[in-house]
């Protein structure tokens, strides 16, 4: 099946009015121009590879829509998957919390967490989007770490990232900040927030042999298992040091620039959040995204909470990024195809995945269509007709 009379965003140029043959799945030939009688024609489109989300955060909010209203977990597994699809993206990690005393701890405990990941990796084979389980490893919960290594024996876990959300360091490193939204998000008064940030303080300091041990058992655990290792709210080059030592591959959400540069004098790639790519800030006042790309500091965009986010951000970023559209598209494929050691996608080249996205570039963008193993996941309707031919193939070769 040919696709014609693209923007096709390759690694490292925009082929204009190109086109690709996808066969069996794969990527099989690109060619400079359009090619007559193609299946599907693009009139100028922009396709770009299929977006490759290492980290977002969306599953909780799909399976608890509003505080204490619990969804069936399929249902809230099933919406997810269609968003993503809708949003351009091939392969999704859900990054998944075992946090139980945290702000969203009934969300996060052992229990629950444990059977939302078997759950996804149940359902795998019926969903559009390639999910894969991303275990966020709070490392001031010790217990937690019996129940993930568990769940990377039986095969569940791809990526593990080192977490520590106790104020005073990484993401709330600001600790008057953490008071204030505390104030705001549980209406308490100055004096309760503070004190009861206190207490989240208390609770969560381990000493420091303890949290080695613990650092040293998950990482020997992911090498043994061939588990991709992330660090997360790197804060300063100290931080960064210890998380190269332990062998992470990847920095993701750097809080400071200096946290970033050191993490890519270490070889780490860096990950940052669309949303903060798009807005061009964060929104807890640490490192811009935009400002990292600018400064050659960013590897990958991850959609953190936000899936629709990823688009736009590309498209922006695109604006300053030394090779352009190419540049920016790489963020969101095929340097985290990298990273993650996911070397069949990510680009579009021969003997790849067919994992595409055709969007338009008009305003802040918008995904048309999203293709996953060359098969139609997604469509707004604006390709109905040569969508619908193809998808008559599919059914038929299937059959």
């Amino acid at each position: 099946m040919w696709l014609s009379d693209f923007r096709v965003v390759l690694p490292d140029r925009v082929l204009k009015g190109g086109s690709v043959r996808i066969e069996a799945g794969r990527i099989a030939e690109l060619a400079e121009g359009p090619v007559p009688g193609a299946a599907i024609r693009g009139e100028g489109r922009l396709l770009l590879p299929g977006f490759i989300d290492m980290h977002g955060d969306m599953i909780e909010r799909e399976i608890e829509p509003r505080p204490m209203v619990r969804m069936p977990i399929e249902l809230g597994l099933r919406d997810l998957d269609r968003k993503l699809a809708g949003a351009g993206f091939t392969t999704a990690y859900a990054a998944l919390s075992f946090s139980p005393s945290s702000t969203y701890g009934h969300l996060r405990s052992y229990d629950h967490t444990s059977a939302v990941i078997r759950a996804l990796n149940a359902l795998r084979d019926d969903l559009l989007v390639d999910h894969r389980v991303h275990a966020r490893f709070e490392i001031t919960f010790p217990k937690a770490l019996q129940v993930i290594e568990a769940l990377i024996a039986e095969g569940h876990v791809s990526l593990i990232s080192l977490t520590d959300h106790t104020p005073g360091q990484g993401q709330y490193r600001d600790i008057e900040r953490v008071i204030q939204r505390t104030m705001r998000e549980r209406g308490l008064s100055e004096d309760e927030a503070t004190d009861a940030v206190a207490r989240r303080i208390a609770e969560r300091t381990r000493p420091a042999e303890e949290l080695a041990a613990t650092l040293a058992a998950i990482s020997a655990t992911c090498h043994a298992r061939g588990v991709a290792l992330a660090s997360h709210d790197d804060d300063t080059p100290e931080k960064v040091e210890v998380m190269a030592g332990l062998g992470v591959s990847i920095s993701e959400f750097p809080v400071t620039e200096e946290a970033a540069r050191k993490a890519r004098a270490h070889g780490l790639a860096t990950a940052m959040g669309a949303p903060n790519a798009l807005r061009g800030q964060s929104y807890s006042g640490n490192l811009s995204a935009r400002a990292a790309h600018g400064r050659g500091l960013l590897d990958i965009l991850a959609s953190d909470y936000h899936p629709s986010a990823m688009l736009p951000a590309v498209l922006e970023l695109a604006r300053t990024d030394p090779d352009g559209l190419a540049g920016a598209a790489r963020l969101a494929g095929a340097n985290a195809a990298r990273a993650l050691g996911l070397a069949d996608r990510g680009g579009i080249e021969p003997g790849k995945r067919a994992d595409l996205v055709v969007a338009s570039d008009e305003g802040i963008g918008h995904v048309l269509a999203t293709l996953r193993g060359g098969r139609v996941i997604y469509s707004d309707g604006s390709l109905d007709q040569p969508l619908a031919a193809a998808r008559a193939r599919d059914l038929e070769a299937a059959s």
